[in-house]
């Protein structure tokens, strides 16, 4: 992936497409701090994490929910207790967290299924644990990954609205996927397209600049 330089407006609705190996996951683990650039600088929240300490990096983590591609559950965990990981990781008591979590399972229509563990869970229904897990702490920045390639059409704008929701809140909102009708059902959201290397930013010019920097919530 050639060098990119771009700015994520916090606040902004984002959708990321672009080719297979076009280097859209590579650029989401840039986003969410699994990997640092080989050169160039990234900011997020107004702090330069380029050369940040290994230790520093999980308080920045928490403020960002992920939608991975291979969901990424916890295999002896139940479906409640994978949506709730982020709130009893900052510390949130059981009874804070029981009617958060029970609302986010309803919403993602796994009401039922609290107790199930995701191997007993198909394809789609791991999905939807993964995505209310990204979302159940209401993150600065959210960032997804083909976030409806497991799930019908129905369900693919229900999950699209949530996002929206999180948006107006005043989440930053990340998305990559090849579905162009997902992306038309968002009004007001930007599109950034990756091809041979070059971004095409939010207004629709293509660059190619030296190097990568991002910034959200300055």
């Amino acid at each position: 992936m050639a060098g990119l330089d771009f700015r994520l407006a916090p606040g902004g609705f984002y959708f990321l497409t672009g080719p297979s190996g076009a280097g859209k996951t590579s650029l989401l683990k840039l986003l969410y701090l699994a990997q640092r650039p080989t050169r160039g600088r990234l900011r997020l929240f107004g702090e330069d994490l380029t050369d940040a300490p290994r230790e520093d990096l999980p308080a920045f983590r928490r403020r960002i929910g992920v939608v991975f591609q291979d969901f990424r559950l916890i295999r002896h965990l139940s479906a409640f207790d994978n949506v709730a990981l982020p709130l009893r990781i900052a510390g949130q008591s059981d009874r804070e967290i029981e009617g958060p979590v029970r609302e986010m399972l309803a919403w993602v229509g796994l009401a039922d299924r609290a107790s199930a563990r995701p191997p007993t869970l198909s394809g789609g229904e791991q999905q939807r644990v993964a995505i209310a897990r990204a979302v159940i702490a209401r993150p600065e920045l959210l960032v997804a990954d083909e976030p409806t390639g497991n799930v019908d059409a129905a369900m693919a704008n229900r999950l699209i609205n949530l996002f929206e929701a999180m948006n107006r809140l005043g989440t930053t909102v990340v998305v990559a996927t090849h579905d162009m009708s997902l992306i038309a059902a968002v009004k007001g959201a930007r599109l950034m397209r990756l091809e041979n290397g070059r971004l095409a930013d939010p207004t629709g010019e293509l660059r190619h600049p030296p190097s990568l920097s991002r910034e959200a919530g300055a």
